[in-house]
Formats: C-alpha cells, structure tokens, sequence
C-alpha cells in the first residue's frame, strides 16, 4: 500500500511539475514571437519613420540651399556675361559659406570647367582625372542632383559630403554645377543623435550596400557587411521601398533590421538591432517562473502529502475500524487473518480464533437504553485491551459479538486469557444510571489446524461459542 501512495505521489508530482513548465514555456515562447512581431513590424519601423524626418530636417537643408543657388539669377548671370569677374563668384561663394555655415561651396562651369571656389579657382576639371568623376557623373546624370562622400577639392585631407546640384540656363541648357559641402564629422554626430534618441544602429547605403554615412561608433561587423547575407539582403532591401527583416548571426544573436528608400539620396535608411531587450527580461522572466512554478509544486505537493496522509488516515479508520468501539471491523479481518497466517505459517507458530458474545446484551439495550448498551460494549472492550498482548488483534464481529486472532498462541493458552478477563467482567459493576450491573461473557476457542480456511476456523469457534451458551453462559469453551 505504501508502494501505491509512493507511486502516485510521484505521479501527481510529475503532472503538477510538467504542467506548470509547460505553461511557463507556453507564455515564454508566446511573449517572444510578440515580443519579436512587435519590434520587427512595429516599433523599428515607427523609429526608421522617425528618423527619416529628422533626416528631411536634419540633412535635407543641404538640398534646399543647392537649389536656390542653382537657380541664383546672379549665377545665371555671371556665367552668361562670360565669367569675366572671378572675384564676384567668390564672394557670393563665402557669402552662402558664411551664412550657412557650410565647410566649402562651389561652382564649376561647364564652358570652362573652372572649378570656383570662395578662396578662388581651385583648378579645371578633366574628364581624365578620376578625382573629377563626380561632376560628370552629375552631368549625366537623369535627376538634378547627385550627393557624393568625397575629399574636399579646398583641403584634400578632409572628407566630406557634397551635394551636386545642376545648374541651367532659361533655355534648359547644363552650363555647371553648383553646391555646397558639409563635414563628415558632423553628419556622424547627426547619425550618433539619432541613435542616441532611438536606442538602435542607424546608417545609410547604396544600392550596391555599400555605407555612406555611418555614425562614429558605427559596428563594422553589422550584417550588411556580412560577405554570407550580404547578396541575399541585398535582394530583399532593393525589392521594396520598405521592408523589415531578420536574420541570425553567429548562430547565438538576431539581427532585426528595418530599411526605407531615401528618394532625395538615392540611397537607403538602415536601422538595425541585434537581438531584443526585452527577450533578456522574458527570458529571465522564464527562469524566475520556473523557479516559483518549482517552487509552488513543491509546496503543492508537501500540502497534498500532508493533507492525504491525513485523509488517507481518517478513510482507512473509517474503513478498517468500528466507529464506536475503535477496534478493527468485520471488513478487515479478512486481510488481517491472512496476514497473521502467512506469518505464523513461516515462522511454524499457531493461530487460534475466538469468538466472544456478552451474555443477554438485549436485556441491557431493552432495560436502560442503547446509549448504556454502547457504553457497555466500549468498557467491555476496554478491559478486554488491557489484558490481551499488544500483537492480539480485536474485531467486532456483530452487535455485541466481537472476534479475537492471537498469533503464537495456542488453543489452551487461548482460553487460560479468555477466563481471566471472562473473571474480571463478572466481578466488575457497570453503572448505567442510578443502577449497579453486573454482565458475563461467553466464547468459543478453536486453533486453526494445517489445511483450514479462515471461515473453517471461525465457524469452529463458533461453534464452540454456542456450546457456551447451551451449558449455562459465562463460560470458554
């Protein structure tokens, strides 16, 4: 029996323990892939958003400044009259300088490919010089500008975006190009503000992936540069105007990246970030789950041990003992019996069998009561208790009936232990009210022989019992 409780306590055990994982993993993996469906759908897109239009405020300003130079009606002018006064171009040149606060700015015309600068001519541009390719780039080009990440022509140590504006006559005819420059430096520190702001890597590319504008803390390891991803990614940004994606990298982190077409450049906004926040939080938010779900099993189960064991307890008295006197009932004894005798069977004792009856019980139920009569039958017991061996076992048999098994007894020494307490109830007075009782027993003895069954036996003793009655009572027979 307490294999079985053993067995399924562990059963119950493994339940509770692969049910609370369970539906801790269940939670983990949902919160991830919302987790994951938000930040790839949702808030990288929300922050690209965003960033393109401080880019529109930030980096755009460029553009507009360009363009009014390319359609300056002095520029127009000075280039019409023949470029006669150098001077005058390089005073308009420092004066957009100065007023907004570019590194350089500069005109080149297309009929003398003069390169003008506020400090003067810097040189002549020549399609043979490889240094030159941006302005015929730009003159070749379909759109009205084209913006390039170049060494500046005034200081060739300093690198710098430029944006290239095209600069046409009132008849629609090229006649140069004209713009301004802007550090490097402080574009990087533009990018670094954005992600600074958003919490996530932020650079642009072209169409090739190649990076062209980049923070100073930019991560050269990014998955863009990755020679594995790179085609494939590749693919995928220039198919759409927008698009989010993911990929896994060194086989421990993912890469969420968001990317936008940026028309004004002709290049693409890249945010990036690798791996979530917010999974190391679910994550340890798993750990800490199992542990308290391990936790409250545990405890689950210390209850439900204590709190079986003592139903368990209070079933197995109900189902094995008699309510009102405690000794065992008639529904265990077959059990109990067979126990008894494969034991005294091993160890080669004997079994002997008693049945008691308490003499004329119905005169005492009929004359005083049954409460008397109950009170009665537990001093019987009682007094029967005190005087046989712990090992002896009591049953109640019937209503006033009860059935004794002594192993290693045999039958004389039976029946020498059931006339002394058949004595000690004769000589003992029963109170019931104002009334003074005196009550005998009867019993009948047998010794189970070899090849008897348990109710060969008991009805050998009973037998024997009604022999006591037929010979007057208060005898064991």
């Amino acid at each position: 029996m307490n294999t079985r409780k053993r067995q399924y306590a562990l059963v119950i055990s493994l339940i509770v323990l692969v049910g609370s994982i369970t539906t801790s993993l269940i939670g983990y993996f949902v919160a991830k892939s919302s987790i994951e469906h938000r930040l790839q759908d949702e808030m990288l897109p929300l922050t690209s958003d965003n960033i393109y239009s401080e880019i529109q405020r930030d980096l755009l300003q460029p553009l507009l400044i360009s363009s009014v130079m390319a359609n300056d009606s002095f520029v127009l002018d000075w280039v019409n009259s023949g470029e006669i006064d150098s001077i005058k171009m390089q005073r308009y040149l420092k004066q957009i300088q100065d007023k907004y606060e570019t590194i350089t700015a500069f005109f080149v015309s297309d009929k003398t490919k003069r390169y003008y600068h506020s400090s003067g001519v810097l040189k002549n541009v020549s399609s043979d010089e490889e240094a030159d390719s941006w302005y015929f780039d730009t003159k070749k080009s379909d759109r009205d500008y084209l913006i390039n990440i170049d060494n500046d022509t005034a200081e060739p140590s300093r690198l710098s975006i430029f944006v290239n504006y095209k600069v046409l006559d009132k008849k629609g005819q090229f006649i140069g190009v004209i713009g301004i420059g802007l550090s490097l430096e402080i574009v990087e520190e533009l990018i670094e503000t954005y992600q600074q702001k958003f919490g996530r890597e932020v650079y642009l590319i072209d169409a090739t992936g190649k990076v062209m504008l980049k923070s100073s803390s930019y991560n050269d390891n990014a998955l863009i540069q990755n020679d594995v991803l790179s085609d494939k990614l590749m693919k995928d940004i220039l198919s759409v105007a927008t698009g989010s994606f993911s990929y896994s990298f060194d086989g421990a982190n993912t890469i969420y990246l968001n990317s936008r077409y940026v028309p004004e450049f002709s290049w693409y906004l890249m945010v990036e970030q690798i791996n979530d926040p917010a999974a190391d939080g679910i994550e340890s938010a798993l750990i800490f789950n199992l542990l308290i779900s391990m936790a409250i099993s545990g405890m689950t189960l210390l209850i439900l041990h204590f709190a079986s064991r003592g139903y368990q307890g209070k079933l197995e008295s109900m189902a094995t003992k008699d309510k009102l006197t405690g000794v065992y009932n008639r529904q265990i004894f077959d059990s109990l019996f067979n126990q008894a005798l494969s034991t005294t069977k091993r160890r080669q004792q004997s079994l002997t069998i008693s049945l008691i009856d308490i003499d004329f019980f119905k005169r005492i139920n009929d004359n005083y009561g049954h409460a008397h009569g109950d009170e009665i039958l537990k001093s019987v017991i009682e007094l029967m208790k005190a005087n046989l061996r712990q090992a002896d076992i009591i049953c109640r048999w019937g209503g006033e009936e009860f059935i004794i098994m002594m192993s290693d007894c045999d039958e004389n020494s039976a029946k020498r232990t059931l006339n002394m307490i058949r004595e000690l109830i004769a000589e003992k007075q029963f109170h019931l009210g104002n009334d003074k009782v005196k009550i005998t027993i009867s019993g009948g003895v047998a010794e189970h022989t070899h090849d008897e069954t348990m109710r060969q036996v008991i009805n050998r003793a009973d037998k024997n019992l009604y022999m006591a009655k037929n010979q007057g009572r208060n005898r064991v027979v």
